[in-house]
């Protein structure tokens, strides 16, 4: 017999989500449940899907947070309409100007081709994890970190997780007070017992480790 397709797994779309996620996490882990003592309810941080949001998340990659949300105010502002046609009529020297590497005007101009192309987002938010994953990183400069980025904020997915994420790795080094980071596949494996609830689970780490970092730079959490 054929095999069913795989069914898109639940979406974080309100406080009732994630209360839901984290008292299923506290029944199950021990450090979930400290985690959860210490950083209360932790911020949805819920996105547009399409071609602004991943966008958005290109932008973002490797600066503060207030670079980011500087240089996205510069981008925007430039490219208008936001859409991926009217990126790809901008010149390089525009988005540039904008604060934009290379390499990210690299990738933003390979996500807007692929959507000018047949990329449905509309479409791509329908299929299960594992499927839109696969489409993303066949994109020319998105990789796992960015289809798990998308998967947790874009779609909302329940149990997505961004295992190669630094902040999730730090997070969880101080959470189970281990001697250094977990890698990506330690982090991959010691997350399957938060399924199917990852995704909750990575929004209680991060908020743990800007918790932490304030901390420990002396600054009030």
């Amino acid at each position: 017999m054929p095999r069913k397709p795989a069914l898109v797994t639940r979406c974080i779309q309100t406080e009732v989500d994630l209360h839901d996620g984290i008292r299923a996490l506290r029944r199950k882990c021990k450090i979930m449940r400290q985690v959860h003592d210490v950083v209360g309810l932790p911020p949805m941080r819920l996105r547009e899907p399409g071609f602004e949001g991943l966008a958005r998340i290109i932008v973002g990659q490797q600066v503060s947070v207030a670079s980011a949300n500087a240089i996205w105010s510069r981008f925007e502002a430039t490219v208008q309409p936001m859409s991926a046609g009217q990126l790809l009529m901008m010149s390089d020297a525009a988005l540039q100007g904008a604060g934009l590497s290379r390499p990210k005007i690299r990738t933003l101009r390979a996500i807007a081709t692929a959507a000018a192309g047949g990329l449905d987002f509309a479409r791509l938010a329908t299929l299960p994890d594992d499927a839109v994953h696969d489409v993303l990183t066949s994109i020319s400069g998105i990789g796992p970190w960015t289809a798990d980025v998308y998967l947790l904020f874009c779609l909302g997915r329940a149990d997505a997780f961004a295992a190669g994420d630094l902040a999730l790795q730090v997070a969880a080094q101080h959470a189970f007070q281990l001697d250094r980071r977990p890698a990506p596949l330690e982090l991959t494996q010691m997350a399957e017992n938060w399924r199917p609830w990852r995704g909750v689970a990575a929004r209680l780490l991060w908020t743990y480790y800007r918790t932490v970092k304030a901390a420990r730079s002396g600054l009030p959490v």
